[in-house]
């Protein structure tokens, strides 16, 4: 049978397999993900053994039945616990009403979903009988002896092969924007400037939103004002700024960028605020502003709110979601094409 870690190591060594940027990285790093993993390797559920998971298998899982490592007691509990009536010693990991989570959001949203779990389909999907198995490649990255640059290259070579294109950018995007460099960050405009700033996640993010979220979503886009932690000001066009009718003044709670699609017939203004960590387009952010632009007399109607994001499966995004603004929107640089709207308008679902 595969060799075992104990079920804390494989909780540890899944932040290591699916780093922030991973999709559903919640599901397949939790607790409860590392227990379906482990109790997989434990009943030795890997592809081509024969021997398949289901939920039963993880949430009658014990401490003490944990312990009994030898291949005739993991053998017995794989058939054992199945069996109605059946009793294991010690106090249970789960209650049965963990049976969803394990099967829905663990399995089939989290770790079949990512290409690291294989699923019979020789099954009616009403079948009560385990269907479940570890991927080969995937099982081989919790073998104990595996530790430090070996570890490392095994899981690199694990991703690139497992992972689509998709999910291995988004990894790569995050890297990269979660990086602390020493050096500084070189954010070049729409019109060919550049500017630079000082290293860090916040800077990262901001150099996204200017050099894609712009282009991407805005039809010949400008920047009229960029700032920075400790140097509010980085860049301001007052030029362009006042042949759009707006004034800015740097002393008032501006937002960290200020964009300006120059295509439509009116221009459009755009506000982004920068999460690395806290301070989103909140309701009152958003009212703060409103009432700023409508001290200058641009028409609200051609203003637009854009909180960004380095990733959402990461702690910013989901400390800060339940206070975004209804009306705004949410960037995230590790997806760049996408655009989370939060409307505050009354619609049908299929409208």
């Amino acid at each position: 049978m595969t060799p075992l870690l104990t079920r804390e190591q494989v909780h540890v060594r899944l932040q290591e397999i699916f780093p922030d940027g991973a999709p559903n990285r919640a599901y397949l790093t939790r607790m409860l993900a590392a227990s379906t993993v482990f109790v997989a390797l434990y009943i030795d559920a890997v592809e081509g053994s024969g021997t398949y998971l289901g939920p039963k298998h993880v949430y009658r899982m014990t401490d003490e039945r944990a312990a009994r490592t030898d291949a005739a007691d993991r053998a017995s509990y794989a058939t054992g616990v199945l069996r109605t009536g059946s009793q294991v010693e010690g106090r249970r990991w789960y209650q049965d009403n963990t049976r969803e989570p394990i099967r829905d959001e663990t399995l089939r949203e989290g770790l079949v979903a990512i290409g690291a779990v294989t699923e019979r389909t020789d099954l009616a999907t009403t079948s009560s009988k385990p269907r479940y198995a570890l991927k080969a490649g995937f099982a081989a990255l919790f073998d104990p002896d595996l530790a430090d640059e070996a570890l490392r290259v095994r899981i690199a070579a694990w991703q690139a092969e497992a992972l689509n294109k998709g999910a291995l950018a988004r990894l790569a995007i995050v890297r990269r924007g979660a990086g602390v460099s020493a050096d500084q960050v070189l954010v070049t405009f729409p019109n060919g400037e550049t500017r630079r700033m000082k290293p860090g996640p916040s800077s990262a993010i901001t150099k996204a939103v200017v050099e894609v979220f712009a282009p991407t979503f805005l039809t010949d886009p400008a920047v009229l004002f960029l700032s920075e932690s400790g140097n509010k000001v980085v860049a301001r066009d007052d030029e362009l700024a006042r042949s759009i009718g707006l004034a800015i003044q740097a002393d008032r709670n501006l937002p960290d960028t200020i964009l300006v699609d120059l295509g439509p017939t009116h221009p459009l203004l755009v506000f982004v605020e920068v999460v690395a960590t806290d301070g989103p387009i909140s309701e009152r952010r958003k009212e703060a502003l409103e009432a700023l632009v409508a001290e200058t007399g641009f028409p609200a109607e051609h203003v637009a709110f854009v909180t960004a994001f380095l990733d959402r499966s990461a702690g910013p995004f989901k400390k800060t979601v339940d206070s975004l603004a209804w009306g705004s929107y949410a960037w995230f640089a590790a997806e760049p094409e996408r655009l989370l709207i939060f409307s505050d308008a009354p619609r049908s679902l299929g409208g």
